[in-house]
């Protein structure tokens, strides 16, 4: 336990929004110096109505971010999967001016590779259009039935994401495996795909884990994609951590679960958790018919986001902080707003020698 807590947290200094870190303070030197630089907070918003349906063409001017109660000044906004724009780019309309019939047919970008994050606190200019979509395939011991009809649901969603739109696809038993890294070739990943065989126990949170890792190391909209045939019964790490991780990062969970994992109602609280409080969705496929249904309410999910960033305003909290997102005005009352509920900054600390340190 104490070898976990350890290692997730030098993970968690060096990994949140790509900010510079020097660790190499002398610690019995006490002119050390440790300096804070505020990190740009990425938040993937989904706006339904009361039925579900997507609302598309909202201006950044509808949006409201509160932090721990502290209104946020929202610093780029961008819809589907066009890159986030600044607000100067977005005239000022009223809320009235949108009606509820807006078209959802999804904007089309040019693709873009996969850009790593920059050296830098300042995140805006490395943003790129679509998502990086990392899927995560259970191939335990689990899945001796119904293998074949998961392969097939997952190669159905690989072809539908549009081409902005990046994929990973890696699979975990007891052991995890990077089957095919981030590529915009569709073709790669459906090769991996076909490449999985069934293995032992199930370890989902530590591959869940492994996977955020990946993915923090890109810029832009990153998902996790997550099937699961049955319960955790090997990971290291706890699920509260890897869902903490998720948060802080600003990385959605879907988790896309059989019935043998709803048998189980430890996995199934956890599931909804995870996915609820990081902004994404959970779902329970009684057969391979509601897997797909699932794979495809997932790829229109990410079809009709919002991306919205800010730099948090001054907060004396520097534990974990709490996220609203709002729409602004009666007229859009009615209508749901899915965002991940919060996060841990972590501050970017390093040192500044002082005269005569090396």
């Amino acid at each position: 336990m104490v070898k976990r807590i350890l290692w997730l947290t030098a993970f968690c200094l060096g990994g949140f929004s790509g900010a510079k870190v020097w660790l190499a303070a002398p610690q019995e030197n006490p002119d050390t110096v440790f300096h804070v630089n505020v990190n740009l907070v990425q938040l993937d918003v989904a706006v339904t109505d009361k039925k579900g349906n997507y609302i598309t063409g909202l201006s950044p001017w509808d949006f409201e971010i509160y932090e721990d109660g502290i209104t946020q000044k929202m610093a780029t906004f961008g819809e589907e999967n066009e890159v986030p724009r600044s607000l100067e780019e977005f005239p000022r309309r009223s809320a009235a001016a949108i009606g509820a019939d807006r078209p959802t047919k999804p904007s089309r970008q040019a693709a873009a590779q996969p850009i790593l994050r920059q050296e830098s606190p300042d995140r805006i200019a490395s943003l790129v259009a679509g998502a990086s979509v990392f899927i995560l395939f259970d191939t335990s011991n689990y899945m001796y039935k119904g293998f074949v009809y998961a392969q097939d649901a997952i190669a159905e969603f690989v072809r539908s994401l549009d081409h902005p739109n990046r994929v990973a696809f890696y699979s975990y038993s007891r052991n995890f495996a990077r089957i095919c890294m981030l590529t915009p070739d569709r073709a790669m990943a459906l090769a991996a795909v076909r490449e999985t065989v069934a293995g032992d126990d199930a370890a989902i949170y530590d591959a869940l884990l492994m996977t955020l890792k990946d993915a923090a190391q890109y810029s832009g909209r990153r998902v996790i994609v997550a099937f699961s045939n049955g319960p955790d019964n090997a990971s290291m790490v706890a699920p509260e951590d890897v869902r903490e991780l998720a948060q802080t990062e600003g990385i959605p969970i879907y988790m896309i679960s059989t019935q043998l994992a709803r048998l189980d109602p430890i996995s199934t609280a956890v599931f909804e958790r995870m996915s609820a409080s990081t902004g994404g969705k959970s779902y329970f496929a009684k057969d391979w018919q509601d897997q797909e249904r699932a794979f495809a309410s997932i790829g229109d999910d990410l079809a009709h986001l919002y991306t919205l960033t800010y730099y948090p305003q001054p907060n004396p909290n520097y534990g974990w902080r709490k996220i609203d997102v709002k729409l602004a005005g009666q007229s859009f009352k009615d209508y749901r707003v899915r965002a991940r509920s919060g996060y841990r900054p972590r501050p970017n600390r390093h040192f500044v020698p002082t005269a005569g340190t090396p």
